[in-house]
């Protein structure tokens, strides 16, 4: 398995964040091939994390070019900042 994580700073309005990504980048991400599993993470203070699991570097990889769409066409206003991107092989799970 495969893992992206994307952490966001100075999030504006983290509720119409949420609302977006779930109504519209999830299912988005489904779509692609191995996914296995997607969080959104309100950490506080403006922070926002996500995390896609995939079966695959390839799938992995895909998300974090439509994350990068995502966000430019449908939160650019709340996601002020570029995402600190962070993925790789899943060498342990629970």
């Amino acid at each position: 398995m495969y893992a992206s994580v994307r952490r966001y700073e100075g999030v504006t309005d983290p509720a119409e964040a949420g609302r977006r990504v779930a109504e519209g980048f999830v299912p988005l991400l489904r779509r692609v091939p191995g996914f296995v599993a997607y969080y959104w993470v309100d950490a506080g203070d403006g922070v926002m994390v996500s995390t896609s699991v995939f079966q695959d570097r390839a799938g992995a990889e895909e998300s974090i070019g439509r994350a990068a769409d995502f966000v430019r066409d449908n939160l650019a206003s709340l996601l002020p900042n570029p995402a600190q991107v962070t993925a790789g092989q899943v060498v342990a799970a629970g």
